[in-house]
């Protein structure tokens, strides 16, 4: 008798139903797949979450996927094409990210109809640190959260960073940036390391779910470089911040010697790629 050909894995917005079980799976890989867990736990726009889908096969949950302003995927291979398929219908994306391989596949399907992409961001090294993996540093610096009336000099290195990372300006949109910059300061999501008192280390928390903090926007104005100052800091701002999460992740381009020197010598672990294409 003939065998049945398998269902194809399905695309549907998430639901309160599929919420649970995407859950679990993005937990799977925790610090690849923060973005899209923080949108689900902790992202109470609407308008946000709607933009979150689930592909599910024969043994249920098998990628999920984040589409807007980006496209954030994490997925297995037998999603990628149906979940390429989908997302092919909606327009305005600036970026596609997620673990390397699911980020190839979806590209190899979707290039030739998103376009020529400005930037291509081959391989990022997935970092995480906890605990016991974290090395203290000397008293060289103090860390505090970043204040408002410093919100200033924080713009100033978020936007050196991301130039310097992404290559292009943010502050192309000043007032949408700036604003930004100063509801993440009143949240304490800034921190900030001084030496001397002076500012001389940036970084800020990005996502976060049950298992890990985002860093991002890491960053030490040139003239203070080569001192010990970034890796005092970071691992102070990491050891303030292993007291409410069990690890810290970021990631990092692999050219990019010296922060990845960096990381390694506070204590973190590369556990994955990822993949960054810009439009």
């Amino acid at each position: 008798m003939p065998s049945t050909p398998s269902s194809s894995p399905r695309v549907e917005p998430i639901s309160q139903t599929t919420q649970p079980p995407a859950l679990d799976y993005l937990a799977r890989s925790p610090y690849l797949n923060v973005f899209i867990s923080h949108v689900l736990l902790h992202d109470s726009a609407q308008a946000v979450r709607k933009n979150v889908v689930v592909v599910s096969g024969e043994r249920g949950i098998v990628g999920v996927a984040y589409y807007g302003r980006q496209i954030v995927i994490a997925a297995e291979p037998i999603a990628v094409a149906p979940l390429a398929t989908y997302l092919l219908r909606y327009s305005g994306n600036r970026m596609i990210v997620g673990p390397r391989d699911a980020v190839r596949d979806f590209w190899k399907i979707t290039g030739d109809r998103l376009g020529r992409p400005r930037l291509v961001r081959d391989r990022q090294l997935v970092m995480m640190v906890d605990r016991p993996r974290l090395r203290p540093s000397g008293p060289l610096v103090t860390v505090r959260h970043a204040k408002m009336d410093e919100w200033r000099a924080v713009a100033e290195s978020s936007a050196s960073m991301i130039r310097q990372e992404l290559e292009y300006d943010p502050r192309r949109n000043s007032a949408t940036f700036n604003i930004s910059i100063r509801e993440m300061i009143e949240r304490r999501l800034w921190w900030v390391g001084i030496a001397g008192g002076q500012l001389c280390f940036f970084c800020n928390i990005g996502p976060w779910s049950e298992q890990t903090a985002q860093l991002q926007g890491i960053w030490t104005p040139p003239e203070l470089r080569g001192r010990g100052l970034a890796t005092a800091s970071l691992a102070a701002i990491c050891d303030r911040l292993l007291e409410i999460t069990p690890t810290l992740s970021l990631y990092v381009n692999d050219f990019n010697d010296a922060a990845i020197a960096l990381y390694r010598r506070i204590g973190f672990e590369h556990v994955g790629d990822f993949q960054t294409i810009l439009f």
